[in-house]
């Protein structure tokens, strides 16, 4: 067996497994060997992988037959006996030749001693009490309710578990003077070294003489022998050990406090019925001011024990000790012992959870960082599906203290019914955040702020908005592109002032989560309306926030090109017309004038591109569409004004020719007669059924051309006009000949026969220019001669009547158009002006 011990816990587990062994655990190193009986090492557990300790009985070898019986007894009693001072049975395997004892992870009190002589006499006097309360505590347990004898109370038969405690064990020789050949009475004197403990009775009349007395008798001796080798572990046996067993004396008693001399004495009483039992040794230390008692460790033990059935004045009480003295606490008491206490008692809620936690956090500080996370973490985050909101709320608050270590996900109350367990879980999401998945984060996280954000209550409203701000660069691409300025608007509408204050603060706290074209087409948009809200406080935010998007897409302005079209004529045309005004009054002018002027000039390039005059001869218009009026530009007209809204136009109006060339609004030569023919046929097609059925000029004519008796002399007297030059119709698309217009150019138009009123015409009339660049004060009608009236027929002179009629008409139409364009030309003129002083006082 020597051979497996020195392999690893692997090996030895095939070998055992070869043999027909199961073993339940992995066997660890050696730690120590306990009276040559047994080998105490350390393992793991298959199932869960805790820590635990194997006991090893090897009897193979013919010189230790006898340790089979120790072990049987032993297995046998650790099994059936349990309480919270023994050692903890957990399993055992059986063969021919070994057993194996598993228990709890524990450490030989022996080499635990020697690591606390190093430290403070004060806290290791304390510990020193606290163990042996808990050693009589367990041989009380064994003597009463047992009414059994330990038989081997001794250094070696104390182990001491990861929080400190002392634990009883060496369970080889325990019997109950009730049962068969009991092992303590037959085989005791063949235990190793079991005179070291023997009280005299036994040393002088062996070890069945305990028959004879109470169960207590032997263990009170040995208990006696146990409290000197714990305060004086350089030393030996004490004097009273060896016959004739003297009382002990102070000088003699070497490092046992004062205040427990007493006690020992009694308990080393060589004479059994004088002997003080540890039952009475526990009852004296538990006494007002006893060693017991006033021990610090003690009191603690005992608050935890009986946390539960305390009230709710006496928890307030001992946490409030337990406070004050935690700071003298061995480390591994409070880790291990302190602290799984205090995690259970907070499962059962109720008010003293508040006072709990922040203990639990405190001696949490000492723990190993490889042990936090199963003492402290686990429990914590199952205290997260508890139904006590005192429990939850608690938790919440301390988040900060120890959501670094985290490293699970926990579930929150969002909803909860108590709506301050609702803002303190929002709270606390800033600092779960960054333990998170993506996915969460992203997804679920958000669906609960969702919902927040249509809480009841307005703070909760208010934090959901500011935690959603700062989460708002931690979340992915699409998410901020989703998310944020919704849920941002959705606060800016919330009833709550503040909320809306935080609607606006998150939109600038995450400026760098939008790109421009979100600045300026939902940002911008959904902040705007809030600049005048009704509350001051959310006025001035909102103009804080505007001016900081404003400045922002100001600077991205400023580095984009000046425009996107293509380097052309065009484009230089529209950008030397594009200025920039600062009046409402300029504005609307400006987009009246130069913005559709540019857009005019863009769309007829082509056309600027050949000149236009009188008798200038190029193509013919033919390949545009006969459904489209041919360009102002084509016919001289300023696109600028020709789009115009039409203004009311004075008859009294007249511009001077001296200002008339200071504007020079064109370059093209066409008379304005042939201007207005070339409009009345475009607004023919408009115009015709209101023609055909009414007269424009009035139902009353200037003469009854029917009446032979009325008076023709004036017309007869009428002075010889000579006739106009015909106009070249090549560029224009159309002629003029005398007082006819003639569209046979333009297909579908018809002649002026069926001209518009002059209220239709001045609406959509545009200027045009003599060949000086004026606009003419005053338009002649161009006249032929007049045929002498005498030599006509009747019918003749109503044709001729019919004609001169038709004539004044065009004279009245011609006129009011050069009113129109005089008017125009005014406003165009103040327009500069105005432009031109706004640009000094800039």
């Amino acid at each position: 067996m020597d051979y497996l011990r020195t392999l690893g816990s692997a090996a030895v587990s095939t070998l055992v497994q070869k043999s027909g062994l199961n073993l339940p655990f992995s066997l660890g190193p050696k730690i120590s060997s306990l009276d040559g009986v047994c080998n105490l090492y350390d393992g793991t557990k298959r199932d869960d992988g805790s820590s635990v300790s194997i006991f090893e009985y090897d009897y193979s070898d013919q010189t230790k037959k006898a340790s089979k019986e120790f072990a049987t007894n032993a297995l046998r009693k650790l099994r059936s006996t349990r309480h919270p001072d023994v050692l903890r049975f957990i399993d055992a395997v059986e063969t021919d030749t070994i057993t194996y004892i598993m228990t709890e992870r524990v450490r030989p009190l022996q080499s635990v001693l020697q690591s606390w002589c190093g430290r403070d006499a004060k806290e290791r006097e304390d510990w020193i009490f606290w163990g042996l309360h808990r050693i009589s505590v367990a041989l009380t347990f064994v003597n009463d309710p047992c009414a059994s004898t330990h038989g081997k109370l001794c250094i070696n038969s104390i182990f001491i578990s990861p929080s400190g405690e002392w634990k009883l064990g060496g369970f080889e020789l325990f019997s109950n003077p009730k049962e068969e050949a009991p092992i303590l009475y037959t085989s005791g004197a063949i235990y190793p070294n079991s005179s070291v403990w023997a009280a005299p009775e036994v040393k002088k009349g062996g070890w069945s003489v305990l028959k004879e007395y109470e169960p207590a008798v032997a263990d009170a001796y040995a208990l006696g022998l146990l409290l000197y080798a714990v305060f004086n572990p350089a030393l030996g046996l004490p004097a009273t050990a060896h016959p004739p067993h003297p009382s002990p004396t102070v000088s003699s008693s070497g490092s046992i406090p004062p205040v427990v001399f007493a006690s020992f004495q009694k308990l080393l009483n060589p004479n059994p019925k004088g002997r003080q039992s540890p039952k009475s040794f526990l009852e004296i230390g538990m006494m007002d001011n006893g060693f017991f008692a006033k021990n610090k460790l003690v009191k603690v033990c005992l608050g935890l024990e009986n946390f539960t059935l305390r009230s709710e004045t006496e928890k307030n009480a001992f946490l409030r000790a337990l406070q004050e003295s935690s700071a003298s606490f061995p480390p591994e008491f409070t880790s291990n012992r302190v602290l799984p206490s205090l995690i259970t008692a907070l499962e059962y809620g109720g008010a003293t959870a508040a006072m709990i936690l922040p203990l639990v956090l405190q001696f949490g500080v000492n723990v190993s960082p490889e042990e936090y996370p199963s003492l402290i973490l686990a429990p914590l985050i199952k205290l997260y599906a508890s139904p006590d909101r005192g429990t939850r709320m608690a938790l919440l608050d301390h988040l900060p203290e120890y959501a670094e270590k985290l490293d699970k996900k926990i579930s929150t109350g969002f909803s909860d019914t108590v709506a301050v367990i609702r803002e303190a879980t929002t709270k606390s999401i800033i600092l779960l955040a960054p333990k998170l998945t993506d996915r969460i984060l992203n997804n679920d996280l958000l669906r609960f702020l969702a919902k927040m954000q249509a809480d009841s209550e307005p703070s909760i409203r208010t934090n959901t908005c500011i935690l959603i701000g700062r989460l708002g660069p931690t979340l992915g691409y699409n998410t901020k592109k989703k998310v944020l300025v919704p849920a941002f608007s959705r606060a800016l509408r919330d009833t709550f002032v503040h909320a809306r204050v935080a609607g606006l603060m998150a939109f600038m706290a995450t400026i760098d989560c939008f790109d421009v074209d979100d600045m300026a087409n939902k940002v911008i948009p959904n902040i705007a309306f809030t600049m005048i809200d009704k509350e001051k406080l959310v006025r001035d935010q909102a103009f804080k926030a505007i001016d900081l998007f404003v400045k922002r897409l100001e600077n991205h302005a400023a580095a984009m090109p000046d425009t996107s079209l293509p380097d052309s004529g065009s484009s230089a045309v529209l950008h030397e017309q594009t200025t920039l005004v600062t009046t409402a009054a300029g504005a609307a002018s400006s987009l009246a004038g130069w913005a559709i002027s540019s857009l005019g000039k863009k769309l007829i390039t082509s056309d600027l591109q050949t000149t236009i005059g009188v008798g200038t001869s190029t193509a013919p218009l033919a390949e545009r569409s006969i459904s489209v009026p041919p360009p102002l530009e084509t016919i001289g007209i300023n696109s600028s004004i020709a789009l115009t809204s039409p203004q009311t136009v004075s008859a009294s109006s007249s511009l001077t020719s001296s200002r008339v060339k200071g504007m020079k609004l064109g370059s093209n030569n066409i008379p304005l007669s042939a201007t207005a023919a070339i409009l009345a046929g475009q607004w023919t097609d408009d115009n015709t059924e209101s023609v055909r059925t009414e007269n424009p000029w009035g139902n009353d004519d200037l003469i009854d051309v029917n009446a032979d008796e009325d008076d023709w002399s004036a017309f007869e007297t009428a002075p010889a006009v000579m006739a106009p030059k015909a106009i070249t119709p090549s560029k224009l698309g159309f002629y003029l000949s005398g007082n006819e217009i003639s569209t046979q150019h333009l297909p579908g138009r018809k002649t002026l026969g069926s001209v518009s009123s002059p209220a239709s015409t001045m609406k959509e009339t545009s200027c045009g220019q003599n060949k000086n660049n004026e606009i003419p004060k005053h338009m002649p009608s161009p006249t032929l001669p007049a045929p002498s009236f005498a030599e006509m027929t009747k019918e003749e002179k109503a044709s001729e009547m019919a004609r001169r009629k038709e004539e004044r008409k065009q004279v009245i139409f011609q006129h009011l158009i050069s009113i129109h364009f005089t008017e125009l030309n005014n406003q165009r003129i103040a327009l500069l002006k105005e432009q031109k002083k706004g640009a000094i006082r800039g």
